[in-house]
Formats: structure tokens, sequence, C-alpha cells
């Protein structure tokens, strides 16, 4: 029997290429250190820290059917994912990212997330012809969206029946798709996640905070909105309401995930019923104690 998902997380699952070193890194740097490969990919990283706060996640994205994707999806289950409503596509290879993390944070990344952009929105399908919701019985509970989705895509999720009455949580794939999200910004029931550089982006200005961007963002059409600045103050903001926390100091071994570390353990504050400051802190100490590298991968 097909489980009930928790929550849908939409958008790209694919295989994390992930090199680290201890050293402060440059252009041309040639330095030894630790090459690993994970699951990964935003709606994977979500899904995954979820997971690990007891809930149950159902996977909207499209995984080829090579090698590479039958052994992604053979550790995707092995995880406690829903994977009945993948896309399993024959002549799509299955999507890769690579990242270089040095002493001196992230130093250059590739996102190959070509097939789930051209797969477009049969991803979406489940949503439409009843196995998740109907046009006129949209899915009604938590959905994370990645922001690797096209921007044609994400303006049809914006006024689309499927999505009308989801409780939507949004997360950019990476500062440079972060403009992607102008098309949700304004979304009835959406929660943007964001940090500091990607709401200067959707706002095309720089800040110096994450309450002066929160608010401008606020100011700008967003439903409700968390923006994060590194180990610096983050805010949560709705309509004339802002909240405030700071993260605790650590020594930072990993970036890559990190986000989405905090997105998916300030949903399942939420869902297990904390209130707004509560929901904060945790979201801020889980993301803390992922990249000093003490959560489990």
């Amino acid at each position: 029997m097909t489980k009930t998902p928790d929550i849908l997380c939409i958008g790209s699952v694919l295989w994390d290429v992930i090199g680290r070193t201890a050293s402060h890194m440059r252009l041309g740097s040639d330095v030894p250190g630790r090459i690993t490969r994970l699951p990964g990919g935003v709606a994977m990283n979500i899904a995954m820290t979820l997971r690990r706060f007891g809930m149950t996640p159902a996977l909207l994205t499209t995984i080829g059917r090579d090698a590479e994707g039958e052994e992604l999806m053979g550790e995707v289950l092995r995880m406690g994912m829903i994977c009945d409503h993948v896309y399993r596509s024959d002549d799509l290879p299955t999507d890769i990212y690579m990242a270089i993390e040095g002493a001196n944070g992230l130093i250059a990344a590739v996102a190959d997330a070509h097939s789930l952009e051209a797969a477009g929105d049969k991803i979406l399908r489940p949503l439409a012809d009843g196995r998740l919701g109907r046009p006129d019985q949209p899915f009604r509970g938590l959905v994370a969206l990645d922001g690797n989705l096209t921007e044609d895509l994400l303006q049809t999720i914006a006024t689309s029946p499927l999505f009308r009455d989801a409780d939507l949580r949004v997360a950019p794939a990476s500062p440079g798709k972060a403009e992607r999200l102008l098309a949700l910004v304004d979304h009835p029931t959406a929660t943007l996640y964001v940090n500091l550089e990607e709401a200067g982006l959707i706002c095309q200005t720089t800040f110096d905070s994450a309450p002066e961007a929160a608010t401008a963002l606020i100011a700008r059409g967003a439903h409700r909105v968390l923006v994060t600045d590194g180990g610096n103050r983050a805010a949560e903001c709705t309509a004339g309401d802002t909240i405030t926390a700071t993260p605790p100091e650590v020594m930072v071994t990993r970036v890559t995930g990190a986000g989405d570390t905090f997105m998916a353990a300030h949903i399942a504050s939420e869902a297990e019923g904390m209130d707004r400051v509560a929901a904060l802190g945790r979201a801020l100490n889980a993301a803390a104690t992922y990249v000093s590298g003490e959560t489990p991968l």
C-alpha cells in the first residue's frame, strides 16, 4: 500500500559530487582533499532532512533509467522517500552537481539539471491526474518547491489551480537562479526561503541585514519570507511583523546543502506545532550543526 506523504518535495534529485579540502583555495589551486558522491539536489536535500525529523516526503522529480539513475533510485528508496510519482525517463540522463569547497567556503560549483528542465511539467502529472490531486480538487498540504525548475514552469505553478490550496515553501537553487522566483513572490500561500544575496537579486538591490531584506521582500508583495545571512542575524517576516534570531557560532566544515537543511528543519518544526520563534531557532541550530559537519550524511 502506498504511504501518504507528509509533504511533496518538487525539484532536483541528483548525484552530488563534492570535493572538500581544509586548505584555503584560489583560482588554479591544486590541493589534497576528499571527494564524495551522495544523493543531492535541493528537493532531495530538503527531503533527507525532513526524514531525519520523522516526516515522510514524496518526491516529484525526474531520474533517468541509466545506471546512475538506477543506483540513485535505490539510495532514495533506502532512505525512506516515497518515489511512486518520480518521472523516469528513458532518454534523459540522471542529473549531477559538482562543487569544490575550501576552508574559505564554496570555491565553485556546476549544476547540471538539464534533465529536470527538459522534463518540465511531466513531473507535475500526479497533481493533475488524481494520484495526488486534480484541478477541481487540488492537493492540500505542504509543498517544498525548488528553483531548479524553469522560469516557464515556475510561472505556470504561480497561477495553476493545482497549487491553489497548497502550503508552498519555496527556495532558490542558488543565487544564480534566485530571480526565477519572481513569479512566486506574490503567491498568496508561498513562503520564500532565501539568503541575503538571493534577496538582493530578487529585489535588484543589496541589503546590509536579513531583517532589512525580509521587510523589502514583504513590501514587494511576498506573503511570508525567511532570510538568512550566514552566521549573522536571520529574519522571518510576514506583513508588519518581523522576528529575528542569531545562529550559534560553529566551525564551518561544509556549506553545500546548508540552506536546504535550514528550510527543512523550519518546515518540520512548524509541522510539529512550534511557534514562530521556536521554529526559527531550531532551524538555525540545525543548519549550524550541519555546516559543522556533525549531522549524519
